[in-house]
């Protein structure tokens, strides 16, 4: 049985007050891999609650550049920075992300950490450019990038193929293209953003945001006969019954096992 687990570190979209932004690690049972780190040093907060220890986290995935992605991840190169410094981090930290992602986050580093931490990038704290079918192997998986087509800003996704043969595909927080489907057919699990409720729409008003609703996620991961389907980056005006109802409706369309995590919830991969 496979030892491999998702821990969501958050859960909503850019916005949200009620949840931390869409992030999460991916666990063999030992290592870790970050996926994104939200908007802030609130990712400090999640990964202590998640009892995540950052020595035995060497390898990071930053999707794109909004806000709510890629400020979280220059506390996380801070910590780790802090930790070699004092001798508690053994090893190298390599960051993913395509060359724009990477020249967003260097700038930033420039900007707001000091020389005592930016010493460390380039040395030990590698940022690795990737390319849309670039392939790496992280916690034992192999890994693979590709371009999800957003239509605001270049963000990849990745598809990531476990020891025992199991598919996961994380889709980013837009809506699938169907130009990524060579990479994404055949998944047993995937990932992918549902801004709000069908029923709801008109208020949240998700195309508009380039974002999908529950029933348009359930229809691609039934359109694609995935098996498991795990939906985020939604909103939080009704947090406390958003489980309930997004099954509710994702039932509607989609017939395998469903998601909808809250903050902090383990989802084992099985």
């Amino acid at each position: 049985m496979s030892q491999y687990k998702i821990i969501m570190l958050g859960t909503g979209n850019a916005m949200v007050t009620k949840c931390y932004n869409t992030c999460f690690a991916i666990s063999d049972g030992t290592d870790y891999l970050l996926v994104d780190a939200g908007g802030g040093n609130g990712i400090l907060r999640q990964m202590e609650k998640a009892k995540i220890p950052y020595e035995r986290i060497h390898q990071m995935i930053l999707t794109h550049c909004h806000t709510d992605h890629i400020l979280g991840g220059i506390w996380i190169v801070r910590k780790i920075a802090s930790m070699m410094e004092t001798g508690q981090f053994e090893g190298l930290f390599e960051l993913y992300c395509h060359k724009e992602a990477a020249e967003v986050f260097r700038t930033f580093c420039q900007l707001t950490l000091t020389k005592k931490f930016l010493k460390y990038i380039g040395d030990r704290i590698m940022i690795r450019e990737v390319e849309s079918g670039t392939k790496i192997t992280a916690i034992g998986m192999q890994l693979t990038f590709f371009d999800i087509h957003s239509t605001k800003m270049k963000q990849f996704g990745f598809r990531a193929e476990l020891p025992d043969g199991i598919k996961l595909t994380c889709l980013g927080d837009e809506p699938y293209h169907p130009s990524c489907r060579e990479f994404v057919k055949g998944s047993d699990w995937l990932m992918s953003e549902a801004f709000c409720l069908e029923s709801q729409k008109e208020l949240f008003k998700p195309h508009e945001k380039h974002h999908s609703t529950v029933i348009d996620a359930g229809k691609v991961a039934s359109d694609l006969q995935v098996s498991h389907l795990i939906l985020y980056h939604t909103e939080d005006k009704n947090i406390k019954n958003r489980k309930t109802l997004y099954l509710k409706e994702l039932e509607t369309v989609f017939h395998g096992k469903a998601f909808v995590p809250d903050d902090l919830e383990v989802i084992p991969i099985e």
